[in-house]
């Protein structure tokens, strides 16, 4: 019973997780297959394990979906160690590039989240050249 809870718990911070990322790829008005993609990959980088990656997505969406803030998303991303948080600020900005450009709403969003995520500005910025650099 007690592993199960943790477990459960677990996937509860994943799925605000998953939100912040949907949320990054719904910002443009435009969630593509190929984001949701960018964002099984990333979930499954920091420990999702493969066969609850779809529920953990799908209750990520719902509670996006349902949410006006994203500070209780930010919040799990806080308490990651700097490799899986910078993992997902790298994949905040694939999902923005992945249609090759960004628009004034991802690029705001970056900014407030490298904030929030107390990730100085030289370090938001060298992830964000290392992500255009790889999908040109």
């Amino acid at each position: 019973m007690f592993f199960k809870n943790k477990e459960n718990e677990a996937n509860q911070n994943f799925i605000k997780v998953a939100a912040l990322l949907i949320h990054a790829a719904k910002i443009d008005q435009d969630y593509s297959e190929n984001e949701e993609i960018i964002i099984k990959k990333a979930l499954l980088e920091i420990g999702i394990k493969t066969e609850n990656v779809q529920e953990i997505i799908s209750a990520g969406k719902e509670i996006e979906s349902n949410s006006n803030q994203i500070l209780d998303f930010t919040k799990e991303v806080k308490k990651m160690d700097n490799e899986n948080k910078f993992k997902i600020v790298e994949t905040l900005w694939r999902i923005i590039y992945s249609n090759k450009e960004a628009d004034v709403y991802e690029t705001s969003l970056m900014r407030r989240l490298g904030g929030l995520l107390y990730i100085d500005n030289k370090v938001m910025g060298n992830i964000k050249e290392k992500i255009i650099k790889e999908i040109k």
